[in-house]
């Protein structure tokens, strides 16, 4: 499985690479780094690291084929968050960031926290409306929003 993963990132660092160079990589005269310069190298670095894990998985050499890559319980734990982040992702395109940035937080708090609902509602209505203030307002930059947002005028 290392070496699986270490291939898929040596690809997705390649395309980073690419896609920085063609935005310019390098330093310009008088004005600082171009667009893709940190990228780049942030591309490069996970390049050589993949690079580095796949050697060391190669030379390595095989472990035990009856071991499995993850137990049952750890499996269960992943799944745990990949699913409602899964369907967060899912309601984020739906019904807009804020509602389900809403949802998303008081379902954590109140099923992995174990948080009553009087700490668990306060938090999740005051952080989609401080990331409304901090991307709409002051950044100007606009999130998926959804039909309540539209009622509200934006």
């Amino acid at each position: 499985m290392n070496i699986a993963v270490a291939i898929a990132l040596m690809v997705v660092a390649s395309i980073v690479m690419i896609a920085s160079y063609r935005l310019g990589s390098g330093w310009a005269k008088d004005v600082g780094p171009d667009s893709g310069y940190f990228p780049f190298y942030i591309g490069l670095i996970m390049f050589i690291s993949s690079g580095l894990t796949l050697v060391q998985s190669i030379i390595g050499g095989r472990r035990d084929a009856r071991v499995s890559f993850i137990a049952r319980d750890q499996l269960f734990r992943v799944l745990q968050v990949l699913v409602p982040m899964t369907i967060f992702v899912v309601l984020s395109i739906t019904i807009g960031i804020y509602i389900s940035t809403f949802l998303f937080m008081s379902f954590f708090m109140i099923w992995h926290g174990r948080y009553p609902l009087y700490k668990t509602l306060p938090i999740a209505i005051a952080v989609p409306i401080v990331l409304f203030i901090v991307f709409e307002v002051w950044f100007l930059v606009p999130l998926p929003k959804g039909p309540f947002e539209a009622w509200l005028g934006y």
